[in-house]
């Protein structure tokens, strides 16, 4: 087993997952309730919410708690898109082995 060659390809996909880490932490995700008459959220990928846009209509609304709810779902719709997208990327790049921390 050649070490050196070892030690290269580790230090290679190290590079690779900090530049991919960098990319998805750039990376925005929206998740969305309610369709066109509800609410958006955009957060990065570090799951930081960077806007809320709540619907005009739905401000009119008494029903508090609904705009709540779809708020909640709004921003776990948009961190489940962000995970998703985190994981199938580096798994691409770990190709399945485990890195203690990623």
């Amino acid at each position: 087993m050649d070490m050196k060659r070892l030690m290269e390809q580790a230090q290679q996909m190290q590079r690779k997952l900090k530049e991919l880490e960098e990319q998805l932490d750039a990376t925005e995700y929206e998740g969305k309730s309610g369709g066109s008459q509800g609410v958006s959220v955009k957060i990065n990928g570090k799951y930081e919410i960077l806007e809320v846009n709540i619907n005009e209509e739905l401000l009119d609304k008494e029903n508090r708690e609904e705009l709540q709810d779809m708020i909640l779902i709004a921003m776990n719709n948009a961190v489940d898109q962000a995970r998703v997208d985190r994981e199938e990327k580096m798994g691409s790049v770990t190709q399945g082995v485990s890195i203690p921390g990623m």
